[in-house]
């Protein structure tokens, strides 16, 4: 297969995706292969939601949503320009994915494939619903990728190289098992929000957007918060607010209410409004329900600290505070070349 084949074919399973991508499911008959696909992704996605209870309707359709924004053939060329994908000697490269958040292994996926490699995908059994169904949809649309995608639950074996994404007691397993084998491996990051007191409601209601989505388990989310030492979180509460309905959830209902009876029992002072706490902690990574903050002086000592501990930090969300911060609510809606802890994966397939 042609590069431009494989783009191609991306970016029909975009249109594809796209039909499922907001809150009512809407069939455009000009995508191709719908009598064969569309009413089984329409399963595919209710298996989902009973198989995980992290994996809500309004999640899943959110992921849908950024995938089909994603895989169009403005933001694939542009991803791509900065690279020379000709020629490429086809290797296999094992995809070990997290199953935190819907198709959180689909970057990986995708990248294996566009870079004209073969891909060995092991799912986590948290999120397995979904790829795989996508992947036949893309050979019908390529059938030049039916020797190229290859699903397994056994141990991994035959491949090259390997991109494998996992806790920090996994990461290091991982390290020990692929040695002398070309590898990227991810390891537990968190994402971080600094507040100066100068935000407006509007800047505070987004960020609420990087706390919440997805249950705030992806790493993406924001875990915690940097704020000065007079800061006055009221406003943080207020702009909080419009998602009390998650307490609905009895998944995060349960989380609630087992950390916050934790943190009464050792009694750790805390702020809560009844579906959300914050806890003054000097930890980067927070309980479900909870994010954590930690008071700062001075912008360019907390600067300092950030950058010795950047291994541990996937975002920093910031106004105005870092050169390469993200806006208050965007960071569950990364581009093509926003690599997982920043480390390009592109880059990393085109020279094994």
């Amino acid at each position: 297969m042609q590069l431009q084949e494989r783009i191609n074919a991306f970016i029909k399973l975009g249109d594809f995706i796209r039909q499922f991508s907001n809150e009512v499911i809407q069939k455009n008959d000009k995508v191709e292969h719908n009598a064969i696909f569309f009413d089984g992704f329409k399963h595919q996605l209710k298996l989902a939601q009973e198989h995980n209870g992290w994996f809500t309707k309004e999640n899943i359709t959110f992921a849908l949503n950024s995938w089909a924004a994603a895989l169009t053939e403005n933001n694939i060329t542009q991803w791509l320009k900065p690279y020379t994908i000709n020629n490429i000697q086809p290797k296999t490269v094992a995809v070990i994915m997290a199953g935190n958040i819907p198709l959180v292994g689909f970057h990986d996926f995708l990248s294996v494939l566009i870079t004209g490699h073969n891909v060995l995908v092991k799912q986590s059994s948290n999120d397995k619903q979904l790829l795989p169904f996508l992947s036949k949809y893309l050979e019908y649309v390529a059938p030049g990728f039916k020797d190229k995608i290859i699903f397994t639950e056994e141990k991994v074996e035959g491949f090259d190289a390997v991109i494998a994404t996992g806790s920090n007691n996994t990461a290091r397993y991982f390290e020990y098992y692929f040695r002398g084998k070309p590898s990227i491996i991810r390891n537990n990051r968190n994402s971080i929000a600094i507040l100066t007191g100068n935000e407006t409601v509007e800047d505070l209601k987004n960020l609420s957007e990087d706390i919440f989505r997805y249950y705030g388990l992806g790493c993406r989310n924001v875990s915690k918060l940097f704020v000065p030492e007079d800061y006055d979180f009221n406003s943080f509460f207020e702009a909080m607010y419009h998602w009390h309905p998650i307490i609905e959830k009895a998944k995060y209902a349960n989380n609630y209410d087992y950390n916050k009876a934790v943190y009464l029992m050792s009694e750790f002072d805390i702020l809560e409004n009844g579906f959300f706490m914050i806890k003054e902690d000097k930890s980067y990574a927070s309980p479900i329900a909870t994010v954590f903050y930690e008071k700062y002086n001075n912008l360019q000592t907390l600067k300092e600290k950030l950058h010795a501990d950047k291994n541990q930090i996937q975002c920093i969300v910031s106004k105005g505070c870092f050169e390469n911060e993200i806006d208050f609510g965007e960071t569950q809606k990364p581009q093509l070349w926003d690599y997982a802890d920043s480390v390009d994966s592109v880059k990393f397939l085109l020279s094994i």
